[in-house]
């Protein structure tokens, strides 16, 4: 009888140190470029990163309110990505300068010179500094009144 009780104790534990590694590994901070949105509308977004000489520009993701969503899933490897963020009528969220293109629907965009000429839309995307870091974190809070 002990010696069942042993084994039921120490399947148990096995069990419940696989269970928090589990729990661990899934609530670990990944590297990349997350976004998450405080604010209290959907919001589109696009992403511009280096890319050879250029910048190269992606989107769109859907980002509820209270959620985040990962831009970048892998370490990163810039200083400065620039994003841009529209709620679902077009006003955009974050204020930006750096003007970049993007596309109506799903987009992967080299380059970023003459938008308009080559079919594209013109954007004025954000800057965000990593500071050099493998991750960061960009929270849209909501507009002031």
């Amino acid at each position: 009888m002990a010696l069942l009780n042993r084994r039921w104790i120490s399947l148990v534990l096995h069990v419940l140190a696989a269970t928090l590694l589990l729990v661990a590994g899934g609530t670990a901070v990944q590297a990349g470029l997350r976004l998450c949105n405080q604010s209290f509308d959907v919001l589109n977004v696009a992403l511009a990163q280096p890319s050879g000489q250029g910048f190269a520009t992606r989107g769109w993701w859907r980002v509820a309110p209270n959620q985040c969503a990962m831009l970048e899933r892998e370490a990163l490897r810039s200083r400065y990505y620039y994003v841009f963020a529209a709620d679902v009528f077009g006003n955009e969220v974050l204020v930006g300068s750096i003007p970049m293109c993007v596309a109506p629907r799903r987009f992967q965009i080299e380059g970023q010179q003459d938008c308009l000429l080559r079919g594209y839309l013109d954007a004025r995307f954000a800057e965000v500094d990593t500071q050099d870091r493998p991750d960061w974190t960009v929270f849209v809070t909501p507009r002031p009144n």
